[in-house]
């Protein structure tokens, strides 16, 4: 997909179909007013007929109108102008985007509103007008890959959309703002086909292989998978001792971009890859345990950033760490009341083997000290507690240095991606006492995902570290069953602004 910035007239641009936002009660705003004197009053005309309300997800594909000089104008529904600020915004691209891929239109120029804070001011700069602008289209376009064997209705023919009307002095900020958005897009599909593909295509070699694909784009990424005797030599018993109930090797995936100054510390990412988990001895309840192919999310979520990075060849240093493995029930499966060796020399008694990506994220956390490490970030689909606590609306958000967990709440309130902040005071952590080790691996229901939070913070003493658990976030039920590609535009938007300096 191809995105323009454009700012002449909507009406005289390049394009085969002119899209137009309209509000409730078919109200017009200051931009499609003016596309209505170009086409000499004709689609107030047609409003004023009642065929079309303009409520918020409605859209209605016009015919060639008199002066719109051969294009065909789309319609989208706005909803109330009072309450059209930036989520109405993202859910009128979502519907132009939806709508145009149902025709043959190649290209499209947008004439949406923009949102505008309650003061009456433009809500978005055109920077982040044109990244959101391209992210919400590129998700909107997106395709899920799945395995039918029927015949596969045509591809969109949409390839170009130019965006605007922004002045000449914007330009360039927008530009620049579309060219992140497509990579995030495209970033963002890599995520969302990985954690799509069902655990017997998605294994852990198959991240490894993924992993290596990414390298294989980009001159400034270099890839490397430990296989199990060599995780077995970095002492990660953890990671071994959750892998043991499956046939399918393990493996330990090291992804490093080289963009930034030579020596700089990098910062690190942490992804639990679990690319199938049954539960193990504590089997889960066989309800929507198909969805548990999705608990690599956090493992799709860190190869996407570091594919976005070299896309965007941002002048930052980072490595993505995978612990990749499946969580089996077996013969040789650990139990309830082992305890097993961390990386660290940690011991750990397993009082339920449900509770296992804090035990592979772990001991990547301690493999994670030897790059001294600018910032440390996990990203997990950890607890069910955090779905309870957040819902599917806020990503949780614990951390050792508030100032990184706030730098990414903003990160995610600036791309629409959002995150909460959860306490991660010493009470949760004295919960994880246990009576024969170092520490138990959980600590009843009552605070269940800030106990793991905690859990994980006993490995990243001395570090920068935050931690993002995307239970609730990294992919949808029902209908609409899938992943979503968060948090991927929250951790765009961080490391962006980390590689450019900005504040």
């Amino acid at each position: 997909m191809m995105y323009e910035a454009y700012s002449g007239k909507p009406w005289s641009e390049r394009g085969e179909c002119l899209v137009i936002g309209v509000h409730d009660s078919a109200k017009l705003g200051p931009t499609a007013q003016a596309i209505d004197r170009a086409l000499r009053g004709r689609l107030a005309a047609l409003l004023k007929r009642g065929d079309f309300a303009g409520r918020a997800g409605e859209s209605m594909l016009l015919a060639e109108l008199p002066g719109s000089v051969g294009k065909r104008v789309l319609l989208i529904g706005t909803g109330t102008e009072s309450q059209y600020q930036r989520r109405a915004w993202k859910r009128a691209l979502t519907t132009a985007a939806a709508a145009l891929a149902r025709t043959r239109i190649r290209t499209a120029v947008l004439a949406l509103e923009q949102p505008r804070a309650p003061a009456g001011k433009p809500e978005l700069d055109e920077y982040t007008v044109a990244r959101s602008s391209a992210e919400a289209i590129g998700a909107a376009l997106y395709r899920i890959n799945d395995l039918k064997t029927a015949r596969r209705p045509r591809l969109p023919a949409l390839s170009r959309i130019r965006i605007g009307p922004f002045s000449a002095g914007q330009r360039a900020q927008a530009r620049r703002g579309l060219e992140d958005g497509a990579a995030i897009g495209a970033s963002a599909s890599l995520l969302r086909n990985l954690a799509n593909l069902p655990g017997n295509r998605c294994t852990p070699r198959h991240l490894a292989a993924t992993a290596a694909q990414v390298a294989g784009a980009h001159r400034r990424v270099r890839t490397r998978a430990l296989n199990e005797a060599q995780i077995r030599r970095l002492k990660m018993g953890c990671l071994l001792a959750v892998t043991r109930g499956s046939a399918e090797p393990p493996r330990f995936i090291i992804l490093e971009y080289r963009g930034g100054r030579r020596g700089a510390a990098p910062i690190v990412l942490v992804g639990k890859g679990v690319t199938f988990d049954s539960g193990g001895i504590s089997l889960k309840d066989p309800a929507a345990m198909d969805e548990m192919k999705f608990d690599m999310c956090g493992a799709a979520t860190v190869i996407a950033a570091v594919d976005l990075a070299a896309r965007l060849q941002l002048r930052i240093n980072l490595v993505a760490l995978v612990p990749a493995c499946e969580n089996m029930p077996g013969g040789r499966a650990i139990k309830p009341g082992d305890i097993v060796a961390s990386a660290d020399g940690q011991t750990v008694e397993i009082l339920n083997t449900d509770a296992e990506g804090r035990l592979i994220l772990c001991d990547a956390l301690h493999y994670a000290r030897r790059y001294h490490p600018a910032a440390l970030i996990d990203i997990a689909t950890l607890t069910g507690a955090c779905v309870i606590a957040l819902g599917a609306h806020h990503t949780g958000i614990m951390a050792n240095d508030d100032a990184l967990a706030q730098e990414l709440v903003a990160a995610g309130q600036r791309a629409d991606d959002r995150a909460w902040q959860l306490p991660l005071t010493e009470e949760y952590a004295e919960q994880l006492k246990s009576n024969f080790a170092d520490l138990a691996n959980v600590a009843g229901r009552d605070g269940g995902a800030i106990t793991a939070g905690a859990f994980l913070g006993k490995f990243t003493k001395g570090l920068k570290w935050a931690h993002l658990d995307i239970a609730g976030t990294a992919w949808l039920s029902g209908a609409s069953k899938g992943a979503t590609g968060r948090p991927l535009g929250l951790l765009a938007d961080f490391l962006i602004r980390r590689a450019r300096g900005q504040d």
